[in-house]
């Protein structure tokens, strides 16, 4: 890099610092700079113009590993990599702006330290869009693991009786995976009941009750038996608008009563004991 360049960058880093934020908020602020307080904002374009310097200084080791930290938290707070790209372009031209407000350029000079400064800015994008794009992918690798560790869960409620509750969509993956979590979960637990919970799955069409069904069935074949509640009114009238046919299942309108009727499958019932009774 142009040494002329280089130590104006850390001889002018709070200055830059200063100019950086206050461009950014004037051109970005609504759109990337509302999910953050103005203190978070602060630190993380210090760390901005650090990585900047960093990258004139440092080892590529070192400048690698603080670029793979910022873009960790910057992924983690929401920002997109757009604003990411923006910043870096707001940063070259509040160099090159401060540098000729310093010292006159002639005009060759202005594009020898136009391309000097492009020339430097370059590799530091490619490396913030790698890491950006790392990090990205494994924060979402997480999240999809821990929805699916959430999305199925089978918890037993009683002996021999387990509840699967479901909570929103069901798609094909969605679908496999209850499969799965049934399955193992009714042999793991020893259930000779299961109870699917359709309460919070707002929508019930042909291809939902198909993987019930299925779900049902497979249950069926490990010595279970499947009941499904929560079928709210209009649920109810969807099943029947859409021709599927439920003879198999056992349904009840709520979690209570199919826990009731999963009892006496089992030879028990719920009694209400008397006052002053132990």
């Amino acid at each position: 890099m142009n040494i002329e360049v280089a130590n104006f960058l850390k001889e002018h880093k709070l200055e830059l610092l200063e100019d950086w934020m206050s461009a950014m908020k004037r051109d970005e602020g609504e759109r990337s700079l509302s999910v953050i307080s103005d203190a978070m904002f602060q630190e993380i374009s210090k760390e901005f113009i650090e990585i900047a310097v960093s990258n004139i200084i440092d080892s590529e080791s070192d400048y690698k590993k603080k670029v793979e930290r910022f873009t960790e938290r910057v992924v983690r707070i929401g920002w997109p990599l757009v604003f990411l790209m923006a910043g870096l372009d707001r940063l070259k031209t509040l160099i090159l702006e401060l540098m000729q407000r310093e010292k006159e350029y002639s005009s060759e000079q202005t594009v020898e330290l136009i391309t000097e400064i492009d020339r430097w800015v370059a590799p530091m994008a490619n490396q913030i869009v790698e890491s950006y794009s790392n990090n990205w992918e494994k924060i979402v690798s997480l999240q999809k693991v821990a929805l699916q560790e959430l999305s199925a869960p089978l918890i037993p409620v009683f002996e021999k009786i387990s509840v699967m509750p479901l909570v929103g969509t069901i798609d094909t993956e969605r679908a496999r995976l209850i499969m799965e979590n049934l399955l193992s979960g009714v042999v793991k637990h020893r259930s000779e009941v299961v109870l699917i919970d359709i309460t919070g799955v707002p929508v019930v069409d042909t291809m939902v009750a198909h993987h019930i069904i299925q779900a049902a069935d497979a249950v069926r074949l490990v010595g279970s038996r499947c009941m499904l509640v929560g079928i709210r009114p209009e649920i109810a009238q969807t099943i029947v608008n859409l021709g599927i046919h439920l003879n198999q299942i056992t349904t009840t309108s709520t979690l209570q009563k199919g826990i009731e009727q999963a009892l006496e499958f089992t030879n028990r019932k719920i009694v209400m004991l008397k006052e002053g009774s132990h």
